[in-house]
């Protein structure tokens, strides 16, 4: 009965993608611009759930034919660490892994790069010697030369362009959940300089990066502010929420079977806030064919919100118990970092790891009145425990 995707289905059909097409056509044609030689570099931000990888999927798919396009879920870097470590290390292999899975995807033959990846990018030792026929043969090992590779790859998406242009217009690359590089066990901000470095003398190549990061993330700054790396080199774009108009237009094409009361669409938007990913999580568990007023959606959405966070009360069981202290005190109100340290009994310097931490998880941000919860769902759910059980859930 639902035409409603699922709110965590980022993979959408044309009959599924709804209400873009100002936001489609401007990306679209900043990235055409990759085929008369340039480098457009967009920088794509907007709240958790807003529909940012759902937007660079359907790019891919409308690019694909006449573009090699890479895309690059950075919480895939995970496999690659070491130590249980995050380094650009990690950030090299993944990236090199999806240009070969979008050489791939778009018949370019890629097995010469993965062999002379393996040569270019290795320091070869003699292991040992082995007798074959009584002739000797040298038993080579090596170690992955990080400066090597790191060269290779980034240089890789020119060498597809300059060997495939008569038959692809560019390449184009799209880097999600930008946001964790914050979790590099290094400087962050050198290696943004770092890619710059390397985009900069690139033509034919179009990069997108996007990341669940509001106006006032840091990282924003280190990417596009007037000392950032990118500064004036990059073209932010937000991705704004649905507005009570377009989500109740929304509503009606693809669930007409929701039957609101005025007080009832209203308390509606007001939960979800417009969020894409809150809207069609909650109206598919809403009851079809019954009235819903204002009363039934807060009774509603109370049931609801352990399925509509789920992603997120998961983050929250793995904090530590400060992490979670700190998130618990910014409930009802922002608070700065003196007034947060005296709620937990605790010195001002003693949570300023916990407050970095919470940040590059997106659980927490800084503004002028303090720190505030990121997610005011996420919120609602805290103060919901705390009303039914007494207190929050550590």
């Amino acid at each position: 009965m639902s035409s409603l995707p699922l709110g965590n289905d980022n993979d959408l059909d044309d009959t599924q993608f709804y209400n873009r097409v100002e936001e489609i056509s401007f990306i679209s044609d900043n990235l055409e611009l990759t085929e008369k030689g340039s480098t457009p570099t967009i920088l794509l931000t907007g709240i958790r759930g807003v529909g940012k990888t759902a937007m660079m999927k359907k790019l891919k798919k409308d690019f694909k034919e006449d573009y090699v396009v890479v895309y690059m879920d950075l919480a895939g870097m995970d496999k690659f660490k070491e130590d249980d470590k995050l380094t650009r290390f990690c950030f090299m292999r993944l990236f090199y892994e999806c240009i070969i899975k979008a050489c791939r995807e778009s018949n370019i033959i890629t097995i010469d790069a993965q062999i002379l990846k393996y040569f270019k990018t290795r320091n070869f030792k003699l292991d040992r010697l082995e007798s074959i026929d009584k002739i000797p043969l040298p038993i080579l090992k090596s170690d992955e030369d990080y400066a090597k590779f790191t060269t290779f790859v980034m240089d890789l998406p020119q060498q597809i362009y300059d060997n495939c242009k008569d038959n692809i217009s560019g390449v184009l690359i799209f880097i999600d959940e930008f946001q964790l590089l914050k979790q590099l066990d290094e400087n962050v901000n050198d290696f943004l300089w770092y890619i710059r470095s390397i985009i900069q003398s690139q033509k034919n190549i179009g990069y997108i990066f996007s990341g669940s990061m509001s106006v006032k993330d840091e990282l924003i700054a280190n990417i596009a502010g007037q000392k950032g790396a990118f500064g004036g080199r990059i073209l932010s774009y937000e991705i704004k929420t649905f507005s009570f108009d377009t989500t109740r237009n929304y509503l009606a094409e693809k669930a007409d079977y929701l039957k609101f009361t005025d007080d009832g669409f209203k308390r509606f938007y007001k939960c979800t806030n417009g969020n894409p990913y809150y809207v069609n999580s909650f109206a598919r568990l809403l009851p079809p064919n019954e009235e819903l007023n204002e009363e039934k959606i807060i009774s509603e959405f109370k049931k609801t919100l352990p399925y509509l966070l789920v992603n997120l009360t998961n983050e929250w069981y793995k904090l530590n118990n400060q992490e979670q202290r700190i998130i618990a005190a910014l409930v009802e109100k922002p608070l700065k970092r003196i007034e947060i340290a005296n709620k937990l009994g605790v010195t001002s310097g003693a949570i300023g790891a916990s407050l970095k931490s919470l940040q590059n998880k997106t659980l927490i941000e800084l503004d002028k009145d303090g720190f505030r919860i990121y997610d005011s769902i996420f919120k609602a759910w805290l103060k919901n425990e705390y009303e039914e059980k007494g207190d929050y859930p550590y």
